[in-house]
């Protein structure tokens, strides 16, 4: 089981780093503007997403819940 909890700690620190940057490149396009060399368009990527799931009604009201329920879930690792 020692094996299992490595990959467990180890994904768990590779999303914890993902959120950290999405974080950051929302930041960064709000103070900056669209244009970033490293994150490109993070928060048109955003209201796409957002927009493609309210166009689908209630599947992507559904698909909206799992996700949120997935990251409130988490542990940090």
């Amino acid at each position: 089981m020692n094996g299992i909890e490595s990959v467990k700690n180890w994904v768990g620190a590779l999303t914890e780093l993902g959120l950290m940057l999405l974080a950051l490149a929302i930041v960064l396009a709000l103070l900056v503007g669209a244009n970033l060399p490293f994150f490109g368009s993070v928060t048109t990527n955003i209201m796409a997403l957002v927009k493609d799931l309210g166009s689908n009604g209630l599947v992507g009201l559904i698909t909206l819940g799992i996700v949120l329920w997935l990251f409130a879930n988490r542990r940090i690792a």
